[in-house]
């Protein structure tokens, strides 16, 4: 399994940044390679200790080259714990898994440490090899993204 860790201290709140990366119907709008987004449901997480969680199921189309593939993907919510957890669902891949993870910066109230970790393996071995020696790169865009678009929006 490919893994990428990355941390960033942000000048933006944790509720900006934990919005930012939940509203996945705009990743096509700034997210590298993401060709489309739709959300298939979304609803509250019952049972739940946060009253505000919720879970949606979202098909992202990652196009790169002459790749063009749709993932399906499990998404929870759970603003009280600021944690945004990803579960891959169908798709090309094998598995995925993210975490990102989003507290107080200690540069005030408007800081934000941002953690992001993502495991993921392809079914085709030789496409997961292809791709496992770019992944850390694709992954620090995609955080760039992330922290360009907060720029464009709260700065």
């Amino acid at each position: 399994m490919t893994t990428h860790h990355e941390e960033k201290l942000l000048p933006h709140s944790p509720q900006q940044m934990f919005d930012l990366v939940a509203d996945v119907a705009r990743y096509p709008e700034f997210l590298p390679w993401t060709a489309a987004a739709r959300i298939r449901s979304r609803q509250p997480l019952a049972g739940h200790e946060d009253p505000l969680a919720e879970v949606m199921e979202a098909d992202l189309v990652i196009s790169f080259k002459l790749f063009r593939e749709r993932f399906g993907s499990r998404v929870t919510l759970l603003p009280m714990q600021g944690q945004i957890l990803t579960q891959y669902l169908d798709g090309p891949l094998r598995d995925l898994r993210s975490v990102w993870h989003f507290a107080p910066g200690d540069q005030g109230p408007s800081s934000c440490k941002v953690t992001f970790d993502v495991d993921f393996e392809f079914r085709n071995p030789i496409l997961g090899g292809v791709i496992g020696l770019v992944f850390g790169e694709a992954m620090t865009r995609v955080v760039r993204a992330f922290e360009a678009r907060a720029m464009a929006l709260y700065a």
